[in-house]
């Protein structure tokens, strides 16, 4: 797995979106939209959020997303990977989205470095 780069064009709308201090639309800029692989699992003790994305052979791989604390309100997000044959679908889209809706509804700061 490597790390994957959102889009100029997705961080702008990120941003955007946390001006505004609304949740996110994830279909507002991503085409990974089936349900039925596009949950995303929030594990705070680990630090990290989670999609298992069902494979084609029959087996299951996971797409995800660290973060760390910097301090009470700080949290810095810190790589994100993704199975090669799931590139290019928006699954980094999801969990990029998920973590902004955690800042968000924490009440934090983020600083991403995940590049």
């Amino acid at each position: 797995m490597a790390r994957h780069r959102l889009s100029l064009n997705s961080m702008f709308k990120i941003i955007q979106g946390l001006k505004r201090s609304q949740r996110f639309t994830i279909n507002s800029f991503c085409d990974y939209t089936n349900d039925s692989h596009s949950h995303v699992i929030h594990d705070r003790q680990n630090q990290r959020f989670t999609i298992n994305i069902n494979d084609s052979d029959g087996g299951v791989s996971s797409a995800v997303l660290k973060y760390t604390f910097r301090d009470d309100k700080h949290v810095e997000l810190t790589s994100t990977e993704v199975p090669e044959s799931h590139r290019g679908k928006g699954v980094a889209a999801h969990l990029a989205k998920a973590a902004l809706d955690f800042v968000v509804e924490e009440h934090l700061k983020a600083r991403i470095s995940c590049w």
